[in-house]
């Protein structure tokens, strides 16, 4: 079913729509050759041109051109071959020149579009307006002494992509999948490292409703700077219940910016939301227009590396995973690295074990301690290696959940092939050994084996636990199946 919020007065809709920050990825600033390096002493990162001195003009720094252009291509976006840098009138305490310099009308990527799962596991395509560039502010420091504001301004210049959705947007899933989109793919393009917790992506939550049925939009509000996947969707639920609360209890709405409590879940008012003519942008006079030409697009184009969707396509066509498993491995290029580590270090295992030891062992492992594939205590080699022991018949699938065990606790950083040699886990695949456990355990039950002759093959099951378990899990279990069915005829 579509996503629906049921009021005292009826159902209503939640219209979204995203703008999402993304700090670009560049050694130095947009405008000035200030560091942009994460987690510098305050205010030790400032050039001249970032604390606004007198006379000091901004030069453009190529870098983010490229990396601008390259996110507009990762999302089939229009690259414009001119963009205009605008002075965006304000004043806040953390922006020095009283301005910000960034794109009005005339951005350097236009309209584009990205793929999402919706919430009836369907694909949905969420429209992009624009990506424009622009420098970040500074930061505000208000709890370091009492009555004062500190300011830092390392962050002040940064370049900035803007990446601003359409209100296409309909239920807090879908704004979960598409900021997990595209925070995927700047991650592959390595244009934005989309470190949420670090602030180099947030998120401006745009959330308006309406009754189910009704056509245009009503008031939208804004929530600012939210920075992770989890509360851009408690913001926006939170925001749609309560403008939906006002309305049915007979409020208006009126468009404002406002802050989301991470500890509360809530929102809360925090300044009145302005127009674009309240900025009164006007083009930069110390920019000239940016020009690219369409050499210089498609030379970056041709460039590209494999975004997410032709890597899960490849995966599935070329490696014959599902489609499940490949958008499993895709969605964090972190795993997509991984699982092609250790396809490249398999001797003869295939593709498809080796996706399943990753998604069902490793991720549940992973899961349980909250740790990422970077900090996996089992190498890519190690899950290669543990492949090509289960396609050579050396190990069970049963002894393979015990060597994870291993390589997690006692024996780590060994490979799995060591692991069985030490332990003696080999596989028993001797046939007359496990003909004699089979007699055995018949022998044992021969209650069990009339019933199964009366017709309940269900405890052939039994049986073949039965047989496991004697060889503590070492039996081939094709061949404990096969033998024991034709002792049991």
């Amino acid at each position: 079913m579509t996503y629906t919020i049921k009021g005292q007065t009826g159902d209503w809709e939640v219209v979204m729509g995203l703008e999402i920050h993304c700090q670009v990825i560049s050694n130095s600033k947009l405008f000035s050759p200030a560091s942009t390096k994460f987690g510098a002493e305050p205010n030790s990162q400032v050039h001249l041109v970032d604390a606004a001195q007198p006379g000091m003009l901004p030069v453009i720094n190529e870098k983010c051109i490229e990396q601008a252009v390259k996110t507009g291509l990762g999302i089939n976006a229009v690259i414009n071959n001119k963009s205009v840098f605008a002075r965006k009138n304000y004043f806040y305490a953390d922006l020095p020149q009283g301005y910000q310099i960034s794109q009005a009308d005339q951005p350097i990527v236009g309209e584009g579009h990205v793929d999402i799962v919706d919430d009836q596991d369907e694909h949905k395509r969420i429209r992009v307006e624009r990506i424009h560039l622009e420098q970040d502010a500074g930061k505000s420091i208000h709890d370091m002494e009492p009555g004062k504001s500190m300011v830092d301004l390392n962050r002040t210049g940064i370049a900035l992509m803007e990446i601003v959705s359409y209100p296409d947007i309909r239920s807090p899933k879908e704004a979960g999948e598409y900021v997990k989109k595209i925070r995927s793919i700047v991650r592959y393009l390595e244009t934005c490292d989309g470190n949420m917790d670090e602030g180099s992506m947030r998120c401006d939550v745009n959330v308006s409703v309406r009754k189910v049925g009704e056509e245009g939009f009503r008031t939208r509000t804004e929530t600012k700077n939210v920075n992770s996947v989890k509360f851009v969707m408690q913001a926006s639920e939170y925001e749609a219940k309560r403008q939906i609360e006002a309305y049915e209890n007979g409020e208006e709405i009126v468009q404002e910016t406002r802050l989301f409590n991470t500890s509360t879940g809530e929102t809360r008012s925090m300044r009145g939301k302005e127009n674009a003519n309240d900025y009164r942008y006007f083009p930069d006079p110390d920019l000239l227009p940016l020009v690219l030409s369409d050499e210089y697009i498609q030379d970056i184009k041709n460039n590209l590396p494999e975004l997410p969707s032709e890597k899960k396509e490849r995966f599935v066509k070329d490696l014959g995973l599902s489609d499940y498993d490949a958008e499993v491995l895709t969605a964090e290029k972190e795993n997509a690295v991984y699982f092609e580590t250790a396809i490249a270090a398999a001797k003869k295992a295939e593709a498809k074990s080796i996706s399943n030891l990753i998604t069902s062992e490793l991720f549940g492992i992973l899961k349980k301690e909250e740790a990422g594939i970077t900090e996996s205590p089992i190498s890519a080699e190690q899950i290669a290696d543990l492949a090509d022991l289960i396609k050579e018949g050396v190990i069970s699938g049963k002894i393979a959940k015990q060597i994870f065990e291993l390589m997690i606790g006692e024996c780590k950083s060994k490979m799995p092939s060591v692991i069985v040699e030490e332990k003696g886990l080999k596989q028993m695949n001797d046939t007359g050994a496990i003909e004699s456990l089979i007699d055995e355990v018949i022998a044992a039950n021969p209650d069990k084996v009339a019933e199964i002759k009366a017709g309940k093959d269900k405890l052939k099951g039994w049986f073949v636990g039965q047989v496991m378990q004697k060889s503590q899990g070492k039996a081939n279990p094709g061949q404990v199946n096969q033998l024991l069915a034709a002792k049991l005829k």
